[in-house]
């Protein structure tokens, strides 16, 4: 039988003071930091919103990273510690104790939270609240420094999330004392007016990732350019599923050209994802040539490239480092791949992802990116499924696989050979070729998780994936 240890003195103090919120509110200007934290997250859970707004007026610390603590917001908790926060930004002579720089809504920094009750006294050091922070979070110390709150936001339903309106609304009020910081915006908004409407109140310069979805290219140009040259610690950008609806090739020219000048001022972009890359088709060099930072990963993906587009991807210093190449979707099956075998070559050093499903690349296209395929030593994950092979296409590309230990995750098709008159698996086939493919690998080396065959696997219902282990189950 178990016993129960008994609460430690600090608990039963803490108890103590929150039954008596009076009390409590008289106490926090001399409450010994040893106190703090345990106390704060005492009348966080029980929702003592008078505590903690007179808590965080006397906050002895340089961060309060509130996200950990709460999943989702709660608008009457941020309601409570918005308003501390604006009595002590509104006060000439501010709180001796309070020390709060960074109001960090974000779900990161458990660690901050997450401590013994005997331990409160060490995690609430100097020297361990230090230890905590970064030189981004954390500004140089000064009087009157403006009050970063960092929050990752989501645009996804009309209107918006309360909480969110309610703090777009309380920073914009207090500009200049406040502000609003964002690592990680994403857009699925088709209206644009709600993302600009955040981007005015967000210090741009902040945002280090911008997803924006379902929204027309031409639009998107015209009404974000400017808000785009200004996150200068831009370091990757999505676009996903924007259309466009022009079929004037020399607009659609002038339209890339304004949207390249974007990249000439983010110097630190590392990746670029454009799903439905349409719209570059015959000017992505415009928009290549812009780049001013090595890129680390480059998706194009569902879409249509022409010759000259596949011709520049080799051209260009900003792709000659890359990590991460993502085709798939794109076909390829009417153009020569001698320019993506140059980029191939180029980047064999250092590309570690090479996606090119469902890219409709036929046996005659294959010879032209096998000899630098080969030499991608850093290769790990290579995805060629739903393409056009024989038995014997495929058993060549994987003997010019031999060299490459460190792949540990790659998909291939079901031979051409498997198919009937439907274009659909006949599974006895099939099962006695890719016995025969597999014993072709083997023979050069092993497998650590491969998948050949349609996906998504009809025997299981999944797709190649990180997560799966060998996947031979079809």
């Amino acid at each position: 039988m178990s016993i129960r240890a008994p609460p430690r003195l600090l608990e039963l103090a803490g108890q103590s003071l929150l039954r008596d919120q009076g009390l409590a509110v008289s106490a926090m200007e001399e409450l010994p930091r040893v106190l703090y934290l345990p106390l704060f997250m005492e009348a966080f859970s029980r929702r003592h919103f008078e505590a903690l707004t007179v808590m965080v007026q006397a906050w002895p610390f340089t961060r309060l990273p509130l996200g950990s603590l709460m999943k989702t917001l709660h608008l009457e908790t941020l309601k409570a510690l918005l308003e501390g926060l604006h009595m002590v930004l509104t006060q000439k002579d501010r709180p001796r104790r309070w020390k709060l720089q960074v109001l960090d809504l974000r779900d990161v920094d458990e660690n901050f939270w997450a401590v013994r009750p005997g331990a409160w006294a060490l995690s609430c050091s100097p020297e361990a609240t230090s230890m905590r922070q970064t030189a981004e979070d954390c500004p140089r110390m000064g009087e009157h420094q403006p009050l970063k709150v960092f929050i990752d936001i989501c645009l996804k339903e009309i209107p918006q999330d309360e909480c969110l309106r309610y703090l777009f609304r309380w920073v914009y009020q207090r500009r200049g004392l406040v502000h609003l910081c964002c690592s990680k915006l994403v857009n699925y908004l088709t209206p644009i007016k709600y993302l600009r409407k955040s981007l005015k109140i967000i210090h741009l310069d902040s945002i280090q990732e911008l997803e924006i979805r379902n929204m027309s290219w031409p639009r998107l140009i015209r009404k974000l350019r400017c808000y785009l040259k200004e996150m200068k610690n831009l370091r990757k950008l999505v676009f996903s599923r924007c259309h466009h609806y022009t079929s004037d090739n020399d607009l659609e020219g002038r339209l890339v050209a304004k949207f390249g000048s974007v990249f000439l001022r983010l110097e630190h972009l590392q990746s670029l994802k454009i799903k439905l890359v349409t719209f570059f088709s015959g000017h992505l060099e415009q928009l290549i040539r812009c780049l001013q930072n090595p890129l680390e990963n480059l998706e194009l993906t569902c879409g249509y490239l022409l010759e000259e587009d596949v011709k520049c991807l080799s051209q260009y210093p900003s792709l000659g480092y890359l990590k991460h190449l993502n085709l798939s979707y794109v076909p390829l099956f009417r153009l020569s791949l001698e320019r993506l075998g140059a980029l191939l070559e180029k980047v064999a050093a250092t590309l570690e992802t090479l996606i090119l499903e469902g890219c409709q690349i036929h046996y005659s296209q294959l010879s032209a990116i096998l000899p630098s395929l080969s030499r991608c030593s850093q290769l790990t994950t290579f995805y060629f499924g739903r393409n056009f092979m024989s038995v014997d296409a495929l058993k060549d590309l994987l003997r010019h696989t031999s060299g490459l230990s460190k792949l540990s995750l790659e998909t291939y098709p079901a031979p051409d050979e498997s198919l009937n008159s439907l274009v659909r698996v006949d599974w006895e086939v099939f099962t006695l070729l890719r016995a025969e493919l597999m014993r072709t690998l083997r023979e050069v080396r092993q497998p650590r998780r491969i998948f050949i065959g349609p996906t998504p696997c009809p025997s299981c219902g999944s797709s190649p994936s990180e997560e799966l282990e060998l996947h031979l189950c079809c």
